[in-house]
């Protein structure tokens, strides 16, 4: 039998971390740990990049801003943006929902859905139905119907749409995931990361894999060469492709099944014991 130390050594170095943000690499107070932040800065000495790869959009990235280090680069929005935090949230690429489909999922949720309320995330900002429950409150949110708020009098003068976000106040939240891939799978891309019936959607084909990859594919970096970490449903297809994946020890049981390893919980640095453990993979490889 082929140890866990000599498998691991015959894999190819880590060039590339990839890690979610809320209940993966910050606590619940949403605080960046001291043990965290110095395995974040020993990965960046050891030429290990490090990439914040988080449903966020940019707007809520100063929560990490102060530990990108050298590259500054960060996958927001479930991979609907990519953003330089060193510019101060930047957009470099976007990836939107057009607005005539997200129209179109708006309609087929309220069907297979009824009381399903919306908010409409732009690269400007966020707006929302009456009844969505505002989990962060925006003075400069607007407040009207999704069908108002995802109308344009000019199509594609409009900000992009960079997320729809769909809250149901009674189902179950996988249950409510399920109901809106089967109604609306061939128009978008539907995740969660939240406790509740929260659900978040972006452009067919877009998510945090996706746009890792064509990240690590502009850099050379293989599937093989990403260590990603993550704890909910908007984590899994990143840990699906990456060679190595971690999913932490507060992780849904879907994160569980498609990681290939685990690590402590989130209150309990568990990213920076692996980050570690490459660091020092990194080192003696050298």
């Amino acid at each position: 039998m082929t140890s866990s130390h000599s498998a691991r050594s015959e894999a190819p170095a880590v060039r590339l971390i990839a890690t979610d943000l809320d209940g993966t690499l910050l606590r619940d107070d949403k605080s960046v740990s001291e043990r965290t932040i110095a395995a974040l800065a020993a990965a960046e000495r050891a030429g290990i990049e490090v990439f914040f790869v988080t449903g966020r959009p940019a707007r809520w990235m100063d929560v990490v801003s102060a530990h990108v280090h050298g590259h500054g680069l960060a996958i927001c929005a479930n991979g609907a943006a990519v953003v330089d935090l060193h510019a101060g949230g930047t957009f470099l690429e976007v990836r939107p929902l057009e607005r005539p489909v997200a129209l179109e999922v708006v309609r087929a949720l309220r069907a297979a859905a009824p009381g399903t309320s919306f908010a409409v995330e732009l690269t400007t900002g966020i707006h929302y139905e009456p009844k969505y429950p505002p989990f962060f409150l925006d003075p400069g949110a607007t407040v009207a119907t999704a069908e108002k708020l995802l109308f344009e009098e000019a199509p594609g003068a409009a900000a992009p749409v960079i997320k729809l976000l769909a809250q149901h106040p009674e189902l179950d939240p996988d249950v409510f995931l399920a109901t809106a891939r089967e109604a609306a799978g061939d128009l978008a891309s539907f995740t969660r990361s939240s406790p509740t019936a929260l659900i978040e959607i972006s452009g067919l084909g877009v998510s945090k894999a996706s746009t890792l990859a064509h990240c690590c594919a502009e850099r050379g970096i293989a599937p093989e060469e990403v260590a990603a970490f993550g704890d909910m449903p908007n984590d899994i297809e990143m840990l699906a492709w990456a060679g190595r994946s971690y999913a932490m020890g507060n992780a849904h049981p879907d994160v569980i099944a498609a990681a290939t390893g685990r690590t402590a919980g989130n209150n309990e640095d568990g990213v920076a014991v692996i980050i570690e453990e490459l660091v020092a993979e990194a080192v003696r490889d050298r």
